[in-house]
């Protein structure tokens, strides 16, 4: 790996010098997310580079420039489960789709990621542990909050800009016709992704959130102790 890892650098540093001002784990994260590919893995990284200059110009999103996503009160950040990771939960029925298009919400999603990201060097993680823990709450969910070019969109930033970043995906109380909408979005979801989303029963979300959350750091809305904290106020 560590051999990878140079030989990754130095191509990379070839291309576009400022780039050595990348720590060594955001090029690791690329490097595992193409199965250690030298040269994939610096295709999805100067496409990133590339994203994020023209994207994120100022280095990161304002909360000024997302003004209706926020609004929509439906992202929170809540504590963090048993390895260290911080957990984020979107309520889906809170989501509509923006009527002027999709750019507000990618700029959320950014947004939101980056605040994740940020989470994890503020609190003790074990070393190497960079990767964030999500709870997707349907209930509640209808027609009127399904948004599929918003959920590839999320999906194709999360995927392509945020490599290993996510821990895993928990689905919970998703309605039955949400199955519909998802076997429209699921082929967009790559293999690494999918092993990380878990759809839990109805009967069983609180033992099975248990399994990998201690008491302590589970939201009350899930029997819990702790309150929800907005993600602007995270």
């Amino acid at each position: 790996m560590i051999i990878t890892v140079d030989k990754f650098f130095h191509k990379i540093t070839r291309l576009i010098p400022w780039v050595q001002d990348e720590d060594d784990l955001t090029l690791r994260r690329f490097l595992r997310a193409r199965e250690l590919d030298v040269e994939k893995a610096s295709a999805m990284f100067l496409k990133y580079l590339k994203w994020r200059h023209s994207f994120v110009p100022n280095g990161s999103i304002s909360i000024s420039d997302i003004p209706n996503e926020l609004a929509q009160d439906k992202v929170f950040v809540q504590g963090h489960d048993k390895t260290g990771r911080p957990i984020f939960i979107v309520f889906g029925r809170k989501h509509f789709q923006n009527k002027d298009g999709l750019d507000e919400f990618k700029r959320f999603v950014v947004y939101v990621l980056d605040k994740l990201c940020a989470s994890i060097w503020c609190i003790s993680m074990p070393p190497g542990q960079e990767k964030f823990v999500g709870i997707a709450e349907l209930k509640g969910w209808g027609y009127s909050n399904s948004d599929v070019r918003g959920y590839v969109s999320a999906l194709s930033i999360l995927q392509d800009y945020y490599p290993e970043r996510l821990g895993k995906l928990f689905i919970v109380n998703a309605p039955y016709i949400f199955m519909k909408v998802w076997q429209i979005v699921y082929p967009f979801i790559d293999n690494k992704t999918k092993k990380k989303i878990v759809f839990v029963e109805k009967n069983k979300v609180k033992s099975t959130l248990l399994e990998e959350i201690d008491h302590s750091q589970l939201p009350e809305i899930y029997g819990g102790q702790l309150s929800l904290v907005p993600i602007q106020d995270s």
